[in-house]
């Protein structure tokens, strides 16, 4: 590009616009497009053949985009968006800085959660709903067939939630929090209790516990729960939070947003594989070996369900910290040996390490729970990263989460179809 400084006498730089295209990195034509939408002005000069644009101006623009296009990571073309909440690195993961699984070992999730959302920590803080949002949530639930789902039981209670709320649409900083935390209780009490003598008092967890298992609940089964439900709060950008981030880019209120991040999580790839890691296990309790089990996974073709990481090379350190736990859980070691018995019947095919769906699962195989146990405590927990990341998006450029579509399709004109 030719030097750029003004001569004596003229307060400011034209830039032709080949010039202009080249620093903003894009055509020609899209250099008058900028212009015809307000974020360029343009000038002809006088027996010129062509518009010419101010240097500061289009440097502006020029910063803005680079800003603006860091969704974008130049590996593989993956979005990628700035976020302050979770680091996961090697085979550790961080919430604002802080390790997860140490957080979770000594927090309650409610505390772990107030945390996340205020960077103040609450110890003994419990969430608890009005009677009135819980009503209207329950009668919205139990008016779904029998077999529906814990995912679309919790969607369908969200959203009879949200028209309880006549301040849903306030979207400041405080509005939302107390919606979070009327939200998730909410969500709780409004699924039906699996035991007739419960409490809706004290602890999510032991709250929690009543809508998953008819057994009572000891102490250390409730703090492998409590743990579980603080080490699933959140877990960078999966595929439901980033559902979560761009419905709140669109200034979705907390109700609408928690639901898109609902709607994903129902896929057999991300909440519901503990389900399947849940029916594994029993398979091998049933046959009393894994080997013929796996056998048949292999040969139908499907992965095994509760092996592997894509984001670790090595163990999930959220399985690591729920398997501490699990060997002090009475009546667990069927489930375990059945654990131990996958991960080393696999291991003579491909090497892989467990991950957090097979802890699930030894815990809700281990207590009695139905196989969609683990997809209920996993959306559960995971709300409250979802309201983190609804906040932290709350405070961007709205609409930001809005990528260009790369068409591959037949290039116009084409011809009317008959």
């Amino acid at each position: 590009m030719r030097d750029q400084e003004p001569a004596p006498g003229h307060p400011e730089r034209r830039l032709t616009t080949k010039e202009t295209a080249e620093l903003l990195g894009v055509k020609p034509d899209t250099v008058y497009a900028y212009v015809s939408r307000g974020q360029l002005s343009s000038r002809r000069e006088p027996g010129g053949r062509g518009s010419t644009f101010d240097a500061k101006e289009v440097e502006a623009l020029a910063r803005r985009n680079r800003r603006e296009s860091s969704g974008s990571s130049g590996s593989g073309g993956e979005l990628s968006v700035r976020t302050r909440i979770t680091l996961i690195d090697k085979d550790r993961y961080y919430f604002r800085g802080v390790d997860a699984t140490e957080l979770a070992a000594r927090h309650s999730y409610e505390e772990i959660a107030e945390w996340l959302w205020t960077g103040e920590l609450r110890p003994g803080i419990t969430f608890t709903a009005p009677k009135a949002a819980v009503a209207v949530a329950r009668r919205a639930v139990d008016a779904l067939p029998e077999h529906t789902g814990p995912t679309d039981r919790l969607r369908v209670a969200a959203i009879a939630a949200a028209t309880a709320d006549p301040l849903r649409f306030d979207l400041s900083e405080d509005a939302v929090l107390g919606t979070a935390r009327i939200l998730i209780p909410t969500l709780v009490a409004a699924l039906p209790p699996v035991r007739r003598a419960h409490r809706d008092a004290g602890p999510l967890a032991h709250r929690l516990w009543a809508r998953l298992s008819g057994r009572p609940a000891d102490e250390p089964s409730l703090r492998v729960l409590d743990t579980a439900l603080g080490l699933l709060v959140d877990h960078d950008l999966a595929a439901s939070t980033l559902a979560v981030r761009v419905a709140a880019s669109a200034r979705a209120h907390p109700y609408a947003a928690v639901s898109s991040g609902l709607g994903v999580l129902e896929g057999p790839l991300h909440g519901a594989a503990s389900g399947l890691a849940h029916r594994l296990l029993l398979d091998v309790l049933d046959q009393g070996d894994a080997a013929p089990v796996i056998a048949d996974e292999l040969r139908a073709g499907r992965r095994i369900p509760g092996l592997g990481h894509r984001l670790y090379p090595g163990e999930d350190p959220r399985a690591r910290a729920l398997f501490a736990l699990l060997k002090e859980l009475p009546g667990a070691g069927p489930a375990l040996a059945a654990a131990r018995d996958i991960v080393a019947t696999t291991a003579r095919h491909t090497p892989l390490y467990v991950n957090v769906d097979l802890a699930l699962a030894v815990l809700t195989v281990s207590s009695g729970m139905p196989s969609t146990a683990g997809e209920t405590v996993f959306a559960v927990a995971r709300t409250a990263g979802w309201i983190a990341h609804a906040l932290e998006e709350y405070g961007e450029r709205p609409l930001r989460m809005r990528p260009s579509g790369h068409y591959v399709g037949p290039r116009p004109p084409q011809p009317l179809p008959e």
